[in-house]
């Protein structure tokens, strides 16, 4: 069941999902109405172009499409339901509004982005038009209407709002610790994302990392890092033939998710295919991301490195000595695997932002803070500190902890700043990485 365009529908919450549902919703003839506390110009350029008007909480809607970051139980969305509104996300409207298209969903505490692009390009390489978006750039609603089949991107908020949702195929890269400052415990944490096999029958596919016991009624696939395969145990490709920068858990994933969809079109799999789309795989931009060389020391930006398990692989990966940039907001992250991570291999921490000094105290490792009037002149100051604490070697690595929101719009916007001012100190006539000669 669509949205009935008889029926009121607000849009809570724009930012870059609220967009794409205005979008897509004007798109087909209808129009919502919105609120949003802090509309941004873009935010308040579209719905002026679109003719929108502004929501009222207090009236009767028969359907609240609520932005992720929106908390499930705000006020407004509890007086919006207490009026008879059911508050669903952009996903379920897509669901609803596409019936018929499948959907691979994919969530974790770490790697889901990547995967999420690495299911896509192998579906595209197998000759399906797969189509990436949801918590990924762009939206889901973006892409809908071109997709043969869309693969998503699921947050744990994006899952609070999916009622009803069936994936044909799902994944779970992971399960750790994240957000706590929304859900308040690991247990309601890790529920919400167990939502994304709620609605799965048997007919259906979760793919789960080797050990991780989930309650579902979809068939389970196994992954390990160690092996590239496909559900029947055939070797795909040796894991030393992945590109660099392609973590081999997030392929192993891959390959089992493409299997199955591949299998729910009544398309042939190809072992062969497969590996030859594995070794043309690019990574994320942004992820563990080398971005600028100063003589022997390199600055690699994971400003998505929010969740532990993710800060961790980062600290494991980078070259030491490591000069850590650590800040923004505190989201309840796990500090102790982080402090043993960081042992014999970050040589200082560089604490920023709201929460930063709080967050190097509480590593327990020797650290310096900087403060700036706004997010890009904190970043220089951080990322100039950071070389200068190195002895003339080894990574200045952003992988903050903290979330972006205290001085930045997103973590897209808090790597940007350090990109450039890393490259800002790539001396003049030399190439910073990632640049063209």
């Amino acid at each position: 069941m669509g949205v009935n365009p008889a029926e009121p529908v607000l849009i809570y919450g724009l930012g870059r999902s609220g967009r794409g549902v205005a979008r897509f919703l004007a798109a087909h003839g209808l129009r919502p109405e919105w609120l949003d506390a802090r509309p941004g110009p873009e935010d308040d350029a579209l719905t002026r172009d679109l003719g929108l008007e502004r929501g009222d909480p207090q009236r009767a809607y028969a359907t609240v499409i609520a932005a992720p970051g929106v908390p499930i139980d705000h006020p407004d969305l509890e007086a919006l339901r207490a009026h008879g509104a059911e508050v669903i996300g952009e996903v379920a409207l897509a669901a609803r509004m596409r019936p018929h298209l499948p959907m691979v969903g994919v969530t974790g505490t770490a790697g889901k982005g990547s995967t999420t692009v690495l299911i896509a390009h192998l579906l595209r390489e197998c000759g399906v038009n797969a189509r990436e978006g949801g918590n990924i750039d762009p939206p889901l609603l973006d892409v809908v209407d071109a997709a043969e089949v869309a693969v998503v991107e699921l947050s744990s908020f994006q899952l609070e709002r999916v009622p009803g949702l069936r994936l044909p195929v799902a994944v779970i890269t992971n399960l750790g610790v994240d957000h706590l400052d929304r859900h308040r415990t690991v247990e309601a944490y890790h529920a919400a994302k167990l939502a994304i096999t709620a609605g799965q029958d048997p007919g259906d596919v979760l793919v789960v990392p080797a050990g991780l016991d989930v309650p579902t009624r979809a068939a389970l696939r196994s992954f390990g890092a160690a092996h590239l395969r496909l559900a029947d145990g055939t070797e795909v490709l040796p894991v030393g033939d992945l590109p660099d920068g392609i973590h081999p858990a997030n392929a192993a994933a891959a390959l089992l998710a493409v299997e199955a969809m591949l299998g729910f079109l009544g398309h042939p799999v190809d072992a062969g295919g497969l590996a030859a789309a594995l070794r043309s795989a690019r990574p994320v931009s942004g992820r563990f991301e080398t971005v600028a060389h100063v003589g022997d020391v390199q600055f690699v930006e994971d400003s998505i490195a929010t969740r532990t398990i993710a800060v961790q692989a980062a600290l494991e990966r980078a070259r030491p000595p490591i000069a850590w940039l650590v800040g923004g907001r505190d989201k309840g992250a796990e500090l102790e695997p982080l402090r043993a991570a960081a042992q014999g291999r970050v040589h200082r921490v560089i604490a920023f932002g709201q929460d930063g000094p709080a967050l190097a105290a509480g590593l327990g490792l020797p650290h310096d803070t900087v403060s700036g009037a706004d997010g890009d002149e904190t970043m220089r100051l951080a990322v100039r500190a950071a070389l200068d604490a190195l002895p003339g070697h080894g990574t200045v690595l952003l992988a903050p902890i903290g979330t972006s929101f205290d001085q930045f719009r997103d973590y897209k916007a808090r790597g940007d700043a350090f990109r450039r001012a890393a490259q800002a100190l790539v001396p003049d006539g030399a190439v910073p990485a990632g640049a063209s000669a």
